[in-house]
C-alpha cells in the first residue's frame, strides 16, 4: 500500500507519574501549548472476547489521557475484570542518511522522563475532527482522508494514523525524528474461538523525508496479570516473560497464587513479518527485564536502544523468577526509501492457558495464509424492548432493515452456501460472585429458535419476540439477542454468531408512573449494612463498569411509585434537611438515593423523614425509612 493512496513500589510511582504527566501533556496539547491543537481519542475493541483500549498514538493503554474512565487496559474474557496489558506499542528505529543512529517510540520506560522529558514520542496529526480513531464494520465503505474507500475487513475495525515529527513530538528536545508516518488498523472479530481470542495489528510504517537503513521494528510490551481490584499494584509483581522462538511470540504469564488471584490467560504477542521477506533470514531480539526500580530495560539514549534491545540479535533465556516483567520483540533490518511502506502484522493472543495461547498461536499460522478471511456470523437483529409490570418483552424481526441477518451472504464459505443464516440466540446476562467479592458478568442462553424443517440444528422454527416474567421492578437486566449462521462442513468451520455487546440492552422493567403521590415507598426499609445487597440476583447495589468490588459510594435506596413530576426532601428526626431529589421522567417511577447527604458525607444510622410533593397537583406524601449500619 502506498500511503499517498490511503514492581513494586518504585514501579507503580513510575506509572503514576506517567499518567500525571500525560495528563498535563494533553491539557498543554489542548491548550495550544505547542503552537498546534492536535485530535486525541481513545476507544475499545469489545466485539470479541478481548476488550482492548486503542489510542490513536500508538498506545496500547490508557497513556494519561484525561477522558479514559476504564483503567483496565486489556480485558479477557470480557466481563471478568482480569488485567493483561500495563503498556504497550511499536518502536522504529533506523540509520539515517546523515549516519544518526534513532529510534522513535510510541511508550517505554524512559530515564530522562523522570527528569522532564516524556515517554510518548508519536503523536496524532493534526486537530482535523476526521482525524482520530475511525471504526469500521464488515464490508462498510469509509472515505477516510489518507485511505478513501477504506472497506471494513472483520467484524470491528479501528484506523488511525500518527507521526514522530508533529510539532508535539517535536517540542521535547531530546527526540530526533525519523520523519515516519504510522497507520494503524486493528482487527477484530464476533466469531468463535480463536477468531474471538485474538486482535490483528496491521501496521504500515511510511518514510516521509530521507532513506532510512537498517531499520528495525520493535514491539515492546509490559504484561500485567492478574485480577484487577482497588490496589493494582497487587498485580505487578509476580509476571514473568518467555519466548517461542518457532511461533515468534513473546508472551507475558502470571504466576499462580499471589494476591491477584488466578488468571485465566496469559497474553502474546505474535510477529507476522513483511510479505516477501524470509523470516529465517531476519535477525530477532528477545529481551525481558524485572522491573524492582524502572526504568528497567530501557536505556537512555537512542543509539543505546537500537544497539542493545533493537538490533541486538540477542534471544535471552526465558525468565525464571516471578518478579514482574516487561519485554521487547525485534525484527529487522530493512532499508526503507521516501514513500516506501512497511507492511508487518502483530497479533495479540489470549487462550484458557498457556497451552491455549499456543494453540490460538499455531491456528493464526493458518489463518494468516488466509489473510484472516474465514466465514463470518450474520449482520446483529435490530433489538427493540418494551417493559411492563415485572415483564420485558424483547422483539427482533429484521423486516425492512437494510443488513437482514435472514438474507446475508459470506463469500469467505468454502461449501457455496447462499444465505447461511440459520436462528436467533436469546441472551440475559448475570452476575458471578467470587469468594473474594469480586464479581464478573456471564450471559444465560434463554432460547434458541432456528429455521424449521431444513436439515440443520435442531430445527425448532423461528420466533421473533420472547417475553421474560417475575421479574422485580426497577431493577436494571441486560439483554440480547444474537443471529447464527450454518457451519462450513467443507472448511470444517463452527457456526458463527452475532457479537452479544452489537446490540446490548439495559432494561428497567416496571409499572408506568401513577398518576400522583399516594403510594410512595422506600426499599430497603430498613436499610441494613449488615446485608450483602451487592451479591443479589438481580444486583442490588452495583458498582460502575470501570470496576467489579464494591464500595460505600454504592449503597442505595430506593423511592418508588413516584409521579412524573415531584420532589423529594429527606429529613433527620430533628428536622435538618439531609438532601433534595427532584425526578421528571414520564416513563421511570422511581429514584435511587445513595446515602449520602447534599455535601457528599454519608449519612448515619437512624431513622429518617421524607416527603413527596407533586410538582404537578402540589399533594405531598410523607413518609419514613430506617437505616442500620
Amino acid at each position: 500500500m502506498n500511503y499517498r493512496c490511503i514492581h513494586q513500589r518504585m514501579r507503580g510511582v513510575f506509572r503514576h507519574l506517567i499518567a500525571l504527566t500525560g495528563m498535563f501533556l494533553l491539557m498543554m496539547v489542548a491548550g495550544n501549548g505547542y503552537g498546534q491543537e492536535i485530535t486525541l481519542d481513545f476507544k475499545y475493541h469489545d466485539v470479541g472476547q478481548v476488550r482492548q483500549l486503542i489510542t490513536n498514538k500508538g498506545n496500547l493503554w490508557h497513556a494519561g489521557l484525561p477522558d479514559v474512565e476504564e483503567t483496565i487496559n486489556c480485558i479477557y474474557p470480557v466481563g471478568s475484570y482480569e488485567e493483561h496489558l500495563g503498556e504497550g506499542g511499536i518502536w522504529v528505529g533506523a540509520i539515517t542518511p546523515q549516519f544518526d543512529t534513532l529510534v522513535t517510540v510510541s511508550s517505554s520506560w524512559n530515564p530522562h522522563f523522570m527528569g522532564g522529558d516524556q515517554a510518548f514520542e508519536f503523536w496524532p496529526f493534526s486537530s482535523e475532527p476526521w482525524d482520530t480513531i475511525w471504526v469500521a464494520d464488515r464490508g462498510e465503505v469509509l472515505d477516510i482522508p489518507y485511505w478513501p474507500g477504506y472497506t471494513g475487513f472483520s467484524d470491528q475495525d479501528f484506523i488511525t494514523r500518527y507521526n514522530d515529527y508533529n510539532p508535539v513530538s517535536l517540542t521535547f528536545g531530546t527526540h530526533n525524528p525519523l520523519y515516519v508516518d504510522v497507520i494503524q488498523v486493528s482487527h477484530t472479530w464476533a466469531s468463535p474461538e480463536p477468531l474471538n481470542e485474538i486482535i490483528v495489528y496491521d501496521y504500515y510504517v511510511i518514510p516521509t523525508q530521507f532513506k532510512l537503513r537498517r531499520t528495525f521494528i520493535t514491539m515492546w510490551v509490559d504484561p500485567n496479570i492478574g485480577q484487577y481490584s482497588s490496589d493494582w499494584q497487587t498485580f505487578l509483581t509476580d509476571d514473568y516473560s518467555l519466548y517461542y522462538p518457532d511461533l515468534r511470540m513473546g508472551v507475558g504469564v502470571d504466576a499462580e497464587g499471589g494476591e491477584d488471584g488466578e488468571s485465566l490467560s496469559p497474553i502474546g504477542f505474535k510477529i507476522l513479518p513483511p510479505e516477501g521477506y524470509n523470516p529465517n533470514l531476519l535477525q530477532w531480539s528477545f529481551i525481558w527485564g524485572s522491573n524492582p526500580n524502572p526504568p528497567g530495560i530501557t536505556p537512555f539514549s537512542d543509539g543505546d536502544k537500537y544497539r542493545e534491545l533493537m538490533a541486538a540479535s540477542t534471544i535471552m533465556d526465558n525468565q525464571q523468577t516471578a518478579s514482574g516483567s516487561h519485554f521487547v520483540l525485534s525484527f529487522g533490518p530493512f532499508d526503507l526509501g521516501v514513500s516506501d511502506t512497511l507492511h508487518f502484522q502483530v497479533v495479540q493472543i489470549l487462550g484458557e492457558g498457556l497451552e491455549g495461547v499456543l494453540r490460538t498461536a499455531r491456528q493464526v499460522e493458518t489463518l494468516a495464509e488466509r489473510d484472516f478471511r474465514f466465514p463470518s456470523p450474520p449482520p446483529t437483529p435490530p433489538l427493540t424492548v418494551e417493559t411492563d409490570n415485572h415483564t420485558v418483552t424483547l422483539s427482533w424481526e429484521p423486516d425492512g432493515i437494510a443488513e437482514n441477518p435472514e438474507m446475508y451472504e459470506d463469500p469467505n464459505r468454502a461449501d457455496n452456501v447462499s444465505q447461511p443464516f440459520e436462528g436467533y440466540r436469546v441472551y440475559k446476562k448475570y452476575k458471578e460472585t467470587y469468594e473474594d467479592g469480586t464479581y464478573s458478568w456471564k450471559w444465560k442462553l434463554l432460547a434458541e429458535y432456528d429455521i424449521a424443517a431444513n436439515g440443520y440444528g435442531k430445527e425448532i422454527g423461528l420466533e421473533y419476540t420472547y417475553k421474560d416474567e417475575g421479574l422485580l421492578n426497577n431493577v436494571e437486566y441486560y439483554y440480547s439477542v444474537t443471529a447464527f449462521s450454518k457451519e462450513d462442513t467443507v472448511l470444517g468451520w463452527p457456526s458463527t454468531e452475532s457479537s452479544l455487546s452489537a446490540n446490548e440492552r439495559e432494561v428497567v422493567p416496571g409499572p408506568e408512573p401513577p398518576a400522583t403521590v399516594n403510594n410512595v415507598a422506600v426499599v430497603p426499609n430498613p436499610y441494613r449494612g449488615d446485608i450483602d445487597y451487592s451479591s443479589y440476583v438481580p444486583a442490588w447495589e452495583s458498582p460502575p463498569g470501570s470496576r467489579n468490588f464494591w464500595m460505600e459510594q454504592d449503597r442505595k435506596i430506593q423511592f418508588i411509585n413516584l409521579p412524573q413530576r415531584c420532589e423529594i426532601r429527606i429529613y433527620t428526626v430533628a428536622g435538618d434537611l439531609v438532601q433534595t431529589i427532584r425526578h421528571d421522567d414520564p416513563d421511570r417511577g422511581y429514584e435511587n438515593w445513595n446515602l449520602t447527604s447534599s455535601v457528599g458525607q454519608a449519612i448515619s444510622s437512624g431513622i429518617y423523614m421524607y416527603t413527596v410533593e407533586d410538582l404537578t397537583n402540589g399533594e405531598i406524601q410523607p413518609g419514613k425509612f430506617v437505616i442500620i449500619k
